[in-house]
């Protein structure tokens, strides 16, 4: 056998068909084996191997252990001269196997080698060829000097760019995308260190390879496409901060204890920056949208302000200075936070909700007009117009963003819906939802906590296969799930864009109906759960509001509760977003609710004459949590008063 093919997946199941034809194609002409370690995805990977591709050898495990230990498992089986760790979100050309292997049958001193990478757009990616990350090297990456003098060959050296990518080079780093490693090396040395969850492995082992007197080299005379940043989010701050602890392990590993402690400090600086850059992106995005309805209603006023000045009055300036420079901003400030209670942010972008956030605004704006001194009261017909103008510039706005790249609501017509239950349910549920020519079932999860043949995961993992699969309706059989089993999933699932469906095999609705119903019967359930965007909104702005208004009245209302030393510390917690007022009662099945924060009080408290055990505090949170309003929470602030030092 002269090649081992080793594709560690993880959830990415077209990328991964996509290489798997690309290696088969590969391997016509060369003895080789193909390797697939699945670390657990949830998104029908496994169940794609073993039906299209059945000569590839299939390592499936039931957790996710890393892409270390997940080659390594394959390494241990391996028969051949060379190993080829190879990422699934991959393409290799049809003679790139021959050509690597003539390569390193014609240079012994070969322990490793990377080749030439592009990414789907065709663009050369510089991790092609990489030098080790020294200490400074690292530094100069940090600093940014290696981007600003990116062919120098001192602050270049961590991707060589002052080397021709068109030649072959030895280097000091492969990349894990696609590493051709010699097995009786691997033998003498070790395969990758388990140490490194995800990300460093490749450096290390690279570093290994030329420790044990071997070289790694760079060879361009075949390319391949890596669709770098599909099997792994990137732009994410966990990314970071994985990404440069894996470093500090490898520095903590290979270098001087003096030059490691260096070394992790300036990683450590590296997280935070990332982190920050992350974080200001992220404010940055959220703010566009407010920012750009602000800017428009304001500009409205501009253009229409002289328009009705020389309607009304017969010539502009009637209205003072200061109307469009301070008031009319106010009044577009007014909007925006009308919108932002209304939903119009929430993605996927509703025009409804714009609708009604133009509504409430001016509803506000003329409640607010009405208390006004007189000299403060421009123009209630300057609001109506200010009103008319948002209510068809705003949802204009919307309608360019969904349409566009602009923004990432922009949903494909597609839908898919996930089935809770039994494979068998499937095929009924194809016929019920024959009408609905948009959604696909895309597979089952099994209604336990274990997983069947054939499934995507169990109910341990739902959320995770959800998320994977972009599931926008779950459809609950009732033949194999409780009500109240129903209930707690979807309270758990209740994230914006998606819809519940549960279906009665016997003809009797499960949940909200109290009529009997025929087999082809679906039924549609809302849930008004915590964890919805509005919800969240109205729940923090409770929490923030009731904190002021505490601290406010502080001297009075210390003299009427009963812990006053922590009512202090409750109130600063709740400010900064720590805790809540109204939270969840503490039990050991918390982690099957929706995450909220810790609260002071919950309504458990409330039921303080009754001895409630696990069973009981669970279902008051899931009924806290399913229907949730704000009203509830202030109910039970004001009825546990005495209890806000808690």
């Amino acid at each position: 056998m002269k090649l081992s093919v080793i594709i560690v997946n993880y959830n990415v199941l077209h990328f991964l068909r996509q290489c798997l034809q690309s290696v088969e194609n590969a391997t016509k002409n060369i003895s080789a084996e193909i390797f697939v370690v699945d670390n657990n995805s949830v998104d029908g990977s496994v169940a794609m191997v073993r039906d299209e591709f059945p000569n590839v050898i299939l390592i499936d495990n039931k957790d996710n252990v890393g892409f270390s230990k997940a080659n390594n498992q394959a390494i241990k089986q391996a028969r051949g001269e060379y190993l080829l760790l190879l990422n699934p979100d991959t393409v290799v050309e049809e003679g790139t196997f021959t050509k690597v292997v003539a390569f390193m049958d014609e240079h012994e001193d070969a322990g490793g080698l990377g080749v030439k990478m592009i990414d789907g757009n065709g663009r050369f990616l510089p991790e092609s060829k990489r030098g080790l990350p020294t200490p400074m090297v690292a530094f100069y990456k940090i600093a940014g000097l290696s981007t600003l003098f990116p062919n120098s060959k001192r602050f270049g050296k961590y991707h060589l760019k002052y080397l021709d990518k068109e030649k072959v080079h030895e280097v000091d780093v492969l990349s894990g995308a696609f590493m051709l490693l010699r097995k009786s090396i691997i033998d003498k040395i070790g395969g990758l260190d388990e140490t490194f969850f995800m990300y460093g492995e490749d450096i290390d082992l690279s570093y290994r390879i030329t420790q044990a007197g071997y070289k790694n080299y760079y060879f361009p005379d075949t390319t391949i496409i890596h669709y770098k940043g599909e099997s792994t989010k990137k732009d994410s701050i966990n990314y970071v901060v994985v990404f440069y602890n894996a470093m500090i392990i490898f520095a903590k590993k290979h270098f001087a204890k003096k030059y490691a402690s260096f070394f992790s400090f300036m990683i450590k600086m590296a997280i935070m920056f990332s982190a920050a850059l992350a974080i200001g992106k992220r404010i940055l995005h959220r703010l566009f949208y407010p920012v750009v309805d602000f800017a428009m209603v304001w500009l409205g006023f501009w253009v229409i302000t002289p328009i009705w000045e020389k309607y009304q009055f017969g010539a502009t300036g009637w209205f003072p200075d200061y109307y469009l420079s301070l008031a009319v901003p106010v009044y577009a400030l007014v909007w925006i936070i009308a919108l932002v209670y209304s939903g119009a942010y929430d993605k996927p972008f509703r025009l409804q909700n714009t609708f009604k956030g133009v509504g409430w605004g001016v509803l506000l704006l003329l409640i607010i007009y009405a208390l006004l001194p007189e000299h403060y009261r421009f123009s209630r017909v300057m609001l109506i117009l200010g009103a008319v103008w948002s209510a068809f510039v705003l949802p204009l706005l919307r309608v360019v963003y969904n349409n566009t790249r602009i923004s990432s609501s922009a949903r494909d017509s597609k839908k898919y819906s996930l089935v809770v239950g039994d494979e068998s349910d499937i095929a009924q549920l194809e016929k019920i939802l024959a009408i609905e020519k948009f959604n696909e079932i895309i597979g089952h999860v099994s209604a336990s906590e274990s997983s069947q043949s054939g499934a995507l995961g169990n109910l341990n993992n739902i959320d995770e296969v959800v998320r994977v699969n972009k599931v926008s309706e779950v459809i609950f059989s009732a033949l194999h799930l409780s009500a109240r089993d129903i209930i707690r999933l979807m309270i758990r699932l209740g994230k914006p864009g998606i819809k519940f469906k549960i279906v009665s095999p016997d003809g009797i609705s499960v949940i909200g109906s109290s009529t009997i119903h025929s087999l082809d019967d679906l039924y549609s359930v809302e849930v008004n759960t915590i964890v919805k965007p509005d919800n969240q909104r109205f729940k923090r702005t409770f929490d923030f509001g009731f904190a002021i208004f505490t601290l406010i009245l502080f001297p009075v209302i210390i003299l009427t509760v009963k812990s006053k030393s922590k009512l202090l510390r409750n109130i600063w917690q709740v400010l900064i977003g720590r805790k809540s007022w109204v939270g969840f009662a503490q039990t050991s099945k918390i982690h099957e609710l929706p995450a909220i924060r810790k609260g002071v009080l919950n309504p458990s408290m409330l039921q303080k004459d009754k001895n409630l055990n696990e069973d009981m505090l669970q279902r008051l949170n899931m009924i806290y949590a399913k229907d949730y309003r704000v009203i509830n929470d202030l109910a039970i602030v004001f009825r546990l008063w005495k209890q806000l030092g808690h």
